[in-house]
Order: C-alpha cells, then sequence, then structure tokens
C-alpha cells in the first residue's frame, strides 16, 4: 500500500515484518485477528503460503481446495505487500475455540451473548490506527474469486454505521466491490438495516457514514452476521461473546467508532442516490445473482497497524461462508423459538448443506400438540432466508444429519406432519424466490403419542455399554 512519510511508515518501510512475526508478538489472549491466527498457529492449524500468488482467482483456488484444512497465510501476493489469510472459521470447531468452548456449546454462547450484552469501551489510542494511507483500494491485494463475477471483492469487510435518527451503531457484513482508488459497490438488501440508515440520511439531504473494517477477531465476525433489532448494537453481542467489552476508537474523518483491535479501517460515505451495477455475483447456494443494483461508497481515508493483513472469507458454497451465517441465524432463530416455547429448551442448527441460510432444524424438549408448528411460524417470522423447517425431539441429534432422517423416517406422516405455506415472503437471495415470494415448508418429525406406545429404543444397557468402552480404552 502507497505510505505516507510518517516516522511509523518509514520505520514499517525500513524493516517489513514477516507476518509469523507479526502474529507472534500479539498476546495469545488478547481479542484480534492475530490473537486468534496465534491459537491457530500454536495448534499446527495455520499453513504458509510463501510462494507469490495471484489475487486474480489463484488466491481463491487453494482456499478453495482447502476449504476444510487449516487457515491459509499468503504472505506474498502480487501487487501488493499485504499478506492475505483466510478459511479461519471452516468448521463449527473453529468457532469453540474462539470463543473458548466446546463446539457444542457455541450455540448457547450466542444466545447468552443475545441476552447478557456487554457494551464496548472506547479507546483514544488503537492498533488499527497505527498508519495513515494514501487512499487507493487498488493497492490492497482483494481477490478476484470467480470467472462470472465482475470485479474483486472485499468479503470479510465488517461494515461499521449510525442510525442517523437515534446515533445507535449497526454492524455488518456484506461484500464490497473495489470499483476505483476510492469508490466502491457495495452489496446490500434493501431490508438490510444498512439501507434502512442510509435512507434516513437521504432523507435529511446527507449522505451515510460507514466504516469498512477489515481483520477481526472470530467474535466480532460473529456479532455481525445476528439477526438482532434495529437498534440493537452488534458490539454489545461481540463483547459478551468475549466475556469482555470490545475496544473501540473513533475514526480518522468520519463519526464512527469501530474495532480497535482492526488490521485495516475504510473510512469514508454511502450515497444511496448512487445505483450502481453489480453483474452476476456468488451466492451462498454456490451459484450466481444478479441484483438490481447497489449504492457506491466513496473512502476518505484509510488507517492500519503497521503491518497489516487482509482477512478474506471465500464466497458462494464454501465452509467458512456458510457456517459464519448458519451459527449467526442459528442462535437469533433459536431466541425466537424461546420467546414463542419458553419450557422448550429449543436448540436451532442451520444446516450446511443448505448454504447456511435455508433449512432449520428445530430441537424441542417434551413438545406438547401444537408446539412444533409455533416453533415453525416463529423462525419463519424470524428469518426470511429459511424456507424448510424439520423439528425433532431432545434424543435427536440436530448437528447429525442421519439422525434427523431416522427421526423423520420413523416419527414422521405426511398426511398429517407436513405443513406447506404457499407465496410467503422470501429473501431475495433465494435461487427460487419469484417476484419476493416462495413456498415454505415444515415437517413434524417429533413423537405422538397416538403413532404408538413404546418409544424405547432397542439397545444394550447404558451401564454395560459404558463398562466395555472403558474396556476398549484400556486396550
Amino acid at each position: 500500500m502507497s505510505r505516507p512519510q510518517s516516522a511509523p511508515a518509514r520505520q514499517a518501510a525500513a524493516r517489513r515484518v514477516r507476518p509469523a512475526e507479526a502474529i507472534a508478538a500479539e498476546p495469545l489472549e488478547r481479542a484480534s485477528l492475530r490473537g486468534f491466527l496465534r491459537q491457530l498457529a500454536a495448534r499446527g492449524e495455520l499453513r504458509h503460503i510463501q510462494a507469490e500468488v495471484d489475487p486474480r482467482f489463484e488466491l481463491g483456488a487453494y482456499l478453495w481446495q482447502l476449504a476444510r484444512g487449516p487457515a491459509v497465510l499468503f504472505e506474498r501476493v502480487r501487487g501488493s505487500d499485504v499478506p492475505v489469510v483466510g478459511n479461519l472459521l471452516n468448521s463449527r470447531e473453529r468457532f469453540g475455540l474462539a470463543l473458548g468452548v466446546p463446539w457444542r456449546d457455541v450455540y448457547g454462547r450466542t444466545l447468552q451473548a443475545l441476552e447478557q450484552p456487554i457494551a464496548p469501551e472506547l479507546v483514544s489510542q488503537a492498533p488499527c490506527q497505527e498508519v495513515d494511507h494514501a487512499v487507493d483500494l487498488r493497492r490492497l491485494p482483494v481477490p478476484t474469486w470467480f470467472e462470472h463475477e465482475s470485479g474483486a471483492y472485499i468479503t470479510a469487510g465488517v461494515i461499521v454505521a449510525k442510525d442517523p435518527h437515534s446515533g445507535r451503531r449497526n454492524v455488518s457484513i456484506a461484500r464490497v466491490q473495489v470499483r476505483g482508488a476510492r469508490s466502491a459497490f457495495i452489496g446490500i438488501a434493501p431490508n438490510h438495516h444498512l439501507s434502512v440508515f442510509a435512507r434516513r440520511a437521504a432523507a435529511l439531504g446527507r449522505k451515510l457514514e460507514v466504516a469498512v473494517t477489515i481483520g477481526q477477531h472470530p467474535a466480532v465476525v460473529l456479532a455481525s452476521n445476528l439477526y438482532v433489532r434495529p437498534g440493537d448494537d452488534e458490539f454489545d453481542n461481540a463483547g459478551a461473546l468475549l466475556g469482555r467489552p470490545v475496544s473501540l476508537v473513533r475514526c480518522r474523518s468520519i463519526d464512527v467508532e469501530v474495532p480497535a483491535d482492526s488490521e485495516l479501517v475504510l473510512e469514508g460515505t454511502l450515497d444511496p442516490a448512487t445505483l450502481l451495477q453489480e453483474g452476476p455475483v456468488s451466492e451462498f447456494h454456490g451459484l450466481y445473482q444478479r441484483y438490481s443494483g447497489g449504492p457506491e461508497v466513496t473512502f476518505s481515508a484509510i488507517t492500519s497497524r503497521r503491518t497489516p493483513i487482509l482477512q478474506v472469507i471465500t464466497p458462494s458454497l464454501q465452509p467458512e461462508h456458510l457456517l459464519i451465517g448458519a451459527v449467526g441465524i442459528a442462535a437469533t432463530a433459536g431466541q425466537a423459538v424461546l420467546s414463542a416455547l419458553p419450557e422448550s429448551n429449543a436448540h436451532v442448527v442451520i444446516t450446511e448443506a443448505s448454504g447456511g441460510r435455508l433449512h432449520a432444524v428445530v430441537q424441542l424438549r417434551n413438545p406438547a400438540p401444537g408446539d412444533p408448528r409455533k416453533a415453525m411460524f416463529a423462525i419463519w417470522g424470524h428469518v426470511n432466508l429459511v424456507k424448510l423447517v424439520t423439528v425433532v425431539n431432545d434424543d435427536v441429534d440436530p448437528y447429525d444429519p442421519a439422525a434427523v432422517e431416522y427421526a423423520l423416517a420413523t416419527r414422521f406422516r405426511a398426511e398429517r406432519d407436513v405443513v406447506i405455506v404457499p407465496r410467503v415472503r422470501g429473501d431475495r437471495a433465494d435461487p427460487l424466490v419469484t417476484d419476493g415470494l416462495v413456498t415454505k415448508m415444515a415437517l413434524d418429525a417429533t413423537r405422538k403419542a397416538e403413532d404408538r406406545e413404546d418409544w424405547r429404543a432397542a439397545r444394550p444397557p447404558q451401564a454395560v455399554l459404558d463398562l466395555v468402552a472403558d474396556h476398549l480404552r484400556s486396550l
């Protein structure tokens, strides 16, 4: 990147620090991207690519081929001196590692973060403002991912803006396509809170100030994907996920606060009056979509750490992209079910195979007649994207597709347990939505008293199973 002649910049230019050195220097307990990379490195789950890679297709192809493997750090990317890292959250286990809990407890931890938020703290100095850069997005190693897309996309940009009415923050994530040295297209749906804020700013005769932050701890990335109410500050939820406040710092040129430990911060304004055409773009379902267009963002400042790392999320039908959405949507959908059925101990899983968006499995404890349908409509009322819901009892592992299919095979009667709701409002990203509408379906695969009296599983006594398991472990 182009650097000014400040003392910090001259020092950085005099001795280029390798990414491995920068990561090793970060305290392990620090809630930053580098702190998480250090955790991965200590576990042998961070792979360094030292050969130069081309950001046009080649970098993405590496991440595609290593989609379920280690995180990947590209030390040399053609045309830039900024390294790139990806494949950080490509398994549920990685979410657990980032939050310091077993992976099956991530759901509960995220629910708790929704109910018991921790407000951020404001600091005056921050790593993300160690260097001020000349504004030129083209100097960043932003990947061009797929052959039919029209340009290079920032895919891990956590976007921060404020409601022009209330001043409350919104933290979200969206694709940002580089269009020039200072300008970019941003892909946001009309019902996105960021779109709502932009329209409110336009009604007041001004543009919306936004900051695109790159390089975040997984807790911040996860919080940015929560489906919360307008006015809720996702930094509060990120703090609860971390167990301590997120440190924020005020931007240089706009009235927005951003995570102090960000790698890069792009400060600018979003103009809702513009409508840039995008062309075909990949979506979570692995196909291309064509949208009606989106607004332009013009950047006025770029700040960073002395040796920034560009974080990316491989788009399309790739594990990290799917799971970030799935984990965030599941928790807020689960909160909606628990609001409708407080005693159900509901556990919601959004399946990876559905693009991490379209299918939900709901586990209920001792559902009474009618409870499964109440859960179905609670999810549909909260998340437009979900169009298939399967409800199971608490003896069925909702993360195990075979267990869910077993419940369907043994507890589901099609003439009784299918719910079909035609022509419901859908999401524009659904590959089958027409005129904004799609048909939704739910399957009730819970036990029914009228089906049979005896639902006991045929298996050896648990005490004997435990005894044999201990013996096998000793061998």
